[in-house]
């Protein structure tokens, strides 16, 4: 989850998005994405896929090579 919270991060911040304006787009609370980006958060499918389309990214882009964990 840190991983793919420092993706996020690296993303949001490469197309400019303060965390509110980021939050706003993606119609996500402010406070749960600074928890999403310190990796404190396990998203859901819905929320991953929202963050995408704020991001303008699909969800290969964040999750690529990213281990699944343990078995």
């Amino acid at each position: 989850m840190i991983m793919l919270g420092d993706r996020i991060r690296a993303q949001r911040k490469k197309l400019g998005f303060t965390q509110e304006d980021f939050a706003h787009k993606a119609e996500i609370d402010r406070s749960y994405i600074g928890g999403v980006e310190r990796g404190e958060r396990n998203l859901t499918l819905k929320v991953l896929c929202a963050i995408c389309v704020a991001l303008e990214c699909d969800i290969a882009a964040l999750t690529k090579d990213i281990p699944g964990g343990p078995r």
